[in-house]
């Protein structure tokens, strides 16, 4: 893809999952990657397999001096950063009535806190540089509403989509671009777990109603590593500040 060759860019929770499919996705298309979690034999393991244009660094993002650190990490790393994915995320079930503090607080600070305080550390890098910079936050279509058992996260996520159109609002004139990606239902290991402890048998992913998968199954990181890649490259500007829904039906007006 045009607009990704030799750009540096940090991916949050890239070792595993998602994270793992954009970073190699953009290491394809030619730019250098910065893979964050926080276990370090996972990151070591990715940058072991996706190779020199790859190094690795970690953190917990609960922590709130961890988005400063990473973005520093990338830097050192690369010499530059040309752009952000805020993809880590955690998505934990709850129950209606029995939400306590520490549970929102936590989900929060890494879904929703988090995102903010490394997108305003990668802005200071793009204003030091007096370049350009692309910023790409993971969402979720349960940003829109979202099942009983995942109220907080669906909160979480829908903060975002107010985060995303403010920054980019307020960056445009420095072109600094900031877009969503609301991600619809898609495999990964730890969704395959989640959906296994609660009572799917193997092999659910491609066995689902038609209601919730128009294709027969739910979509792949890879697919969703595509459209990241278009958001973040040159192809997709000047356009910021738009929530792009990454799913295989219309969320809003579905009939």
């Amino acid at each position: 893809m045009r607009g990704l060759a030799d750009k540096v860019i940090l991916v949050t929770g890239s070792s595993t999952g998602i994270g793992y499919a954009m970073a190699e996705r953009l290491v394809a298309e030619g730019a250098k990657v910065v893979i964050h979690g926080r276990d370090k034999a996972e990151v070591d393991a990715a940058v072991a397999r996706l190779g020199s244009a790859t190094k690795g660094t970690t953190g917990d993002l609960a922590e709130p001096d961890t988005a400063q650190a990473i973005i520093d990490a990338a830097i050192d790393a690369f010499g530059r950063l040309d752009g952000l994915v805020n993809n880590a995320g955690i998505y934990p079930r709850g129950i209606l009535g029995e939400t306590t503090a520490a549970f929102f607080d936590h989900i929060f600070a890494i879904n929703t806190r988090a995102p903010l305080l490394c997108a305003e550390a990668a802005i200071r890098a793009f204003r030091r540089q007096k370049s350009p910079g692309a910023i790409v936050t993971v969402g979720s279509i349960n940003a829109y509403c979202g099942l009983s058992n995942l109220t907080v996260y669906s909160m979480s996520k829908g903060a975002l989509m107010t985060m995303t159109r403010n920054l980019a609002n307020t960056l445009g004139p420095e072109r600094i671009r900031a877009n969503q990606l609301n991600v619809g239902w898609t495999w990964t290991a730890n969704e395959d777990a989640t959906q296994r402890r609660e009572g799917r048998e193997a092999g659910w992913q491609n066995h689902l109603p038609l209601r919730d998968a128009p294709t027969g199954r739910i979509m792949q990181p890879e697919e969703i590593a595509a459209h990241t890649a278009f958001w973040l490259s040159d192809e997709s500007a000047p356009v910021s500040g738009q929530i792009y829904e990454a799913e295989q039906f219309p969320v809003i007006g579905r009939g």
